[in-house]
């Protein structure tokens, strides 16, 4: 009895569980493995060691609960020999080493036609999507009266450090500026990191830093900062004095990306962007590129 109950309360092993539950998917035939009769479902686990260039006495044990934490190589390798994604590939992670992979910076073009009624559904509160290296992907029609209408502007410039450093507009508008744009390198330095984003930062950095000596010299300082919530003070051009509760969230599922929301301060500056936001026809396209719908998205 009591042997029993102990075998019943033995620790199980999450992190083997999900090795088999993942090879027992996979079609040996379409792994070039012979199709000879098999007393399991999916690849056997010395196919899966073959694909991932280790030890079957090694991946035996990992599935089994022993021989120590596995290496973050070897999860990688593993990863890619299970054909996980992005998403299966964290929680492989984070089942053998207690933490997620290091930032793999992968860029998807466009969003959802979800992820763009979000956005359209939050006006007249100002709202956009921006990747790790700063780029505007999507927008709402408020987001557009607020500063930038990004929809008239080439996909390539749609970036908000250049209408910070680069667009003369930026410095009219602002109460302070320099402060406005310091935080704002400092705050991309971080979502950049954080993305690992680095290889494709370094050609806007560069740009930037021979355009504008203000970026090269706040870029040298390295200041980091989080863009998580705050207060936003313009002078629009034609709406006067405006104040925003900004916040910045993360979008499920795709860590490319996040939204910034610019939430009017008071009933008034929410009027005033409200009286420049014009019906949108019935017929137009959403104000940014989308990809297709998908169930599997959130």
């Amino acid at each position: 009895m009591g042997n029993r109950m102990s075998e019943d309360l033995a620790p199980e092993n999450p992190l083997g569980t999900y090795l088999k539950d993942r090879r027992a998917r996979l079609d040996p035939a379409a792994f070039g493995f012979p199709p000879q009769r098999r007393r399991t479902a999916g690849l056997r686990r010395e196919e899966v060691a073959q694909r991932a260039n280790i030890s079957p006495t090694w991946y035996t044990w990992l599935e089994q609960g022993r021989g120590g934490s596995p290496s973050a190589d070897v999860l990688d390798r593993i990863a890619a020999a299970l054909m996980l994604t992005e998403l299966e590939r964290e929680h492989l992670f984070l089942l053998g080493l207690g933490r997620p992979p290091e930032a793999r910076y992968s860029r998807d073009e466009g969003v959802t036609p979800r992820l763009q009624r979000v956005l359209d559904a939050l006006e007249p509160t100002p709202a956009l999507i921006r990747t790790a290296t700063w780029d505007v992907v999507a927008w709402n029609r408020a987001s557009t009266v607020m500063l930038v209408d990004y929809g008239s502007l080439p996909p390539d410039q749609r970036n908000i450090l250049r209408f910070i450093f680069l667009d003369p507009r930026t410095r009219e508008v602002q109460y302070d500026w320099e402060r406005t744009a310091r935080f704002v390198v400092s705050a991309f330095r971080v979502d950049a990191a954080r993305a690992g984003a680095a290889a494709e930062v370094e050609p806007l950095v560069e740009e930037l830093s021979r355009l504008s000596p203000e970026f090269k010299a706040m870029w040298r300082d390295n200041d980091v900062r989080s863009h998580g919530e705050g207060v936003k003070q313009i002078r629009h051009p034609l709406l006067g004095p405006l104040a925003f509760e900004y916040s910045a969230f993360a979008v499920d599922g795709r860590p490319d990306l996040s939204m910034v929301v610019y939430n009017p301060a008071t009933p008034a500056d929410a009027a005033k962007i409200q009286s420049l936001i014009k019906p949108e026809p019935a017929t137009a396209e959403a104000p940014s590129r989308v990809l297709e719908d998908a169930p599997a998205t959130a």
